[in-house]
């Protein structure tokens, strides 16, 4: 019985994954039903992402939680040095008893013993502590940045000294260059969060934040933050790297990962917890880091479904179904036979609650659940109206697995039938892999309404290969196309993305969802090749990869049209493109905002004529033309961006032929 009902539940909300039950009746003849939802986005917090990223924080391991268990060499200090202008005297000891927060134990207790002027040089004194940021702290002159702090007095009250400035080098010593300043009156012998707002007077990209005591005795720090008021809608996320993202026009965004989700490198135990990045940031649980770093939890679950809102995206977040990572350990390398990391079946209904409690956290009622209420109290009364669910994260589809994603599916359904859960396919989702065929099994079994797949390839497998035209049509079960890329950042290898999400689109009434993987990384810690954009402290550098997804998710629509475009030798009446075949076309029809999209694409070194009769749709008399070219080898780098779309408008025809340069792409968009 079970399994009928959540094989009806899932045909229900199967119809809801961007999918027309019936065609309106502005809709010209001839159109497939496709899935709008079609380009999202998946943010992981790989290549140092987060912090020191998307997230707006200034300040480097402001709660002095880095250890070296997340990397050889690593500790407390690292991000910090201790300083003390005019030869003051003190000493810096890490701590962690009586903390601010269990969540987040360590301290630094700095003990003041001499204030002195040396050469009397402005007067620069004190002893204290310097914190570098993410490869230095670039500030903007008349621009505004709050600083916060956690102190602890010990003893009789300090004055502690808050300073933006620029080191400076040489002999004999000089004062800083002073950017911005603050003074702080602390006498609390509880901690207390201490504010100031600091501005600038000139442009920099090396500051420094300084914490100077100017009084003998002893004081506890934690929590140190700098961060500018102007992010995102003021929601705390760095403005340049979210305009990048709303420029995508995404339809939803998956998050946190990726391996992130379930310990990828080191075990289960490395488990991300949505419940410990919410709630105030001095209560949230810093963590390991898969790739190697640390992540503080700034941003967390609520910073994510805030930035879901704010891009009118849908949120999909992913969690783990009590298997690991089989990549954990070296498992990848290593140990390709190793078993999975395992909960017990007697603890699932732990990962269970996890579960059902987001879906609540996200859309309850609080006046009526607690966990609603925490989301409320952070700031949003409104639910966040989740749609999606991930459970798992490409793990191999072992028995094991099998057995915990079914329990946990089983639980989850019954209890939110309205929640569409996304499966996973495993690693390697191409035809004939036995973890694909396996994880497909499972769908059908469950009656599963969407199957995440993932493929990395080199760019002959997108120009060549035309993976769902092979796909049964009458599957109940949706594909979403959750991480894929070409494997390198050339225009041949957006070209070859572009040439297989028009693909995608043919079969839009297969998949229903797709995102490039990976979005960011920073110039300074990149952990893998490609990534659709990278980024240093001063802007983001967008690769070739990024426009094409750009003009994909500008150009949505709920039908397709493949009949209205011919190229030149094609045979009369065959579907194009076919396997090998370099170049093709799509004409998508957004219903909603009545445009009409054409996307040509040229992905060989020949010239390509293309045919177009557009008599069925009504134009209006213009029509925007974006092209995109280059030789194939061209790339975006941190030195030169020789590629971008070039925009005109130009008369709208309803016949019409278009000569296609080799190595490039054309979307025509029409008002109907």
């Amino acid at each position: 019985m079970m399994k009928k009902l959540t094989t009806c539940a899932a045909l229900l909300m199967a119809a809801t994954l961007g999918m027309n039950a019936q065609k309106p009746m502005n809709a010209p003849k001839g159109g497939k039903a496709i899935s709008d939802e079609l380009i999202g986005i998946f943010f992981e917090d790989i290549s140092s992402s987060a912090d020191g990223g998307l997230y707006a924080e200034l300040v480097q391991n402001g709660s002095f939680e880095y250890s070296p268990a997340e990397r050889d060499g690593w500790g407390a200090g690292t991000a910090w040095k201790q300083i003390r202008p005019g030869h003051s005297l003190g000493t810096m000891q890490v701590r962690m008893d009586n903390p601010l927060n269990a969540n987040n134990p360590t301290y630094m207790r700095l003990h003041t013993e001499r204030v002195k002027e040396y050469y009397d040089y402005k007067g620069w004194k004190g002893y204290g502590i310097e914190n570098s940021g993410f490869d230095g702290i670039s500030v903007k002159a008349g621009a505004k940045y709050d600083f916060s702090v956690f102190l602890r007095n010990i003893g009789t009250a300090k004055q502690v000294r808050i300073v933006l400035c620029v080191p400076q080098e040489g002999w004999p010593p000089q004062d800083p260059k002073l950017l911005a300043e603050a003074v702080i009156n602390v006498s609390d012998a509880s901690w207390k969060k201490y504010e100031a707002v600091l501005t600038p007077t000139e442009d920099c990209t090396n500051a420094v934040l300084q914490l100077l005591v100017l009084n003998v005795g002893d004081l506890d720090v934690d929590m140190v933050s700098l961060m500018p008021q102007d992010t995102y809608k003021g929601h705390g996320l760095r403005k340049d790297l979210a305009q990048a993202l709303a420029d995508l026009q995404p339809k939803f965004m998956r998050f946190p990962g990726g391996c992130v989700v379930h310990g990828g490198g080191d075990g289960f135990w490395d488990t991300y917890r949505w419940k410990t990045t919410i709630g105030p940031k001095e209560q949230r649980r810093g963590l390991k880091n898969t790739w190697g770093y640390h992540q503080s939890m700034g941003l967390g679950y609520f910073e994510y479904f805030q930035f879901c809102e704010d891009l009118g995206m849908q949120p999909v977040p992913i969690l783990p179904c009590g298997v690991s990572c089989q990549g954990a350990n070296g498992g990848w390398n290593m140990y390709p036979t190793q078993a999975q990391d395992v909960v017990p079946m007697s603890e699932m209904d732990e990962w269970v609650a996890e579960a059902i409690d987001l879906i609540e956290w996200a859309n309850g009622d609080p006046a009526t659940n607690k966990w609603a209420k925490m989301r409320a109290d952070a700031g949003h009364p409104k639910p966040f109206n989740l749609k999606y669910l991930g459970l798992g994260n490409e793990e191999k589809i072992s028995p094991e697995f099998c057995e915990r994603f079914k329990y946990i599916y089983e639980r989850v359904t019954k209890a939110h039938p309205e929640i569409i859960i996304v499966g996973t396919a495993g690693p390697g989702s191409h035809p004939g892999n036995a973890d694909l065929e396996a994880g497909w099994k499972l769908a059908e079994e469950l009656g599963m309404p969407i199957i995440d797949e993932h493929y990395y390839e080199p760019n002959d497998y997108f120009l060549n290969k035309r993976q769902y035209d092979s796909y049964p049509r009458d599957r109940k079960t949706k594909v979403y196309l959750g991480e894929y890329a070409a494997k390198d950042k050339k225009l041949i290898d957006a070209l070859a993305e572009g040439l297989y999400l028009l693909h995608v689109e043919r079969n839009g009434d297969i998949v229903a969802m797709t995102s490039y993987a990976p979005l960011f990384a920073k110039k300074t810690n990149t952990n893998w090749n490609p990534d659709m954009i990278y980024f240093d402290n001063e802007r983001p550098y967008l690769t070739c990869s990024y426009y094409v997804q750009q003009l994909f998710g500008q150009s949505s629509g709920q039908y397709y049209y493949g009949d209205c475009v011919k190229f030149e030798g094609d045979e009369a009446g065959v579907q194009q493109p076919l396997e090998n075949v370099h170049y093709g076309q799509s004409v998508i029809l957004n219903v909603k905002t009545r445009k009409l999209f054409v996307k040509l694409v040229n992905a060989s070194d020949k010239e390509k004529e293309a045919d177009i009769n557009l008599s069925r749709f009504p134009l209006k008399k213009n029509c925007v033309k974006t092209v995109l070219e280059g030789n194939a080898n061209d790339e975006n780098n941190y030195d030169a961006q020789p590629i971008a779309p070039k925009k005109e408008t130009i008369k709208a025809q309803k016949k019409f032929d278009i000569d296609l340069k080799p190595y490039s792409m054309v979307m025509l968009e029409y008002q109907l």
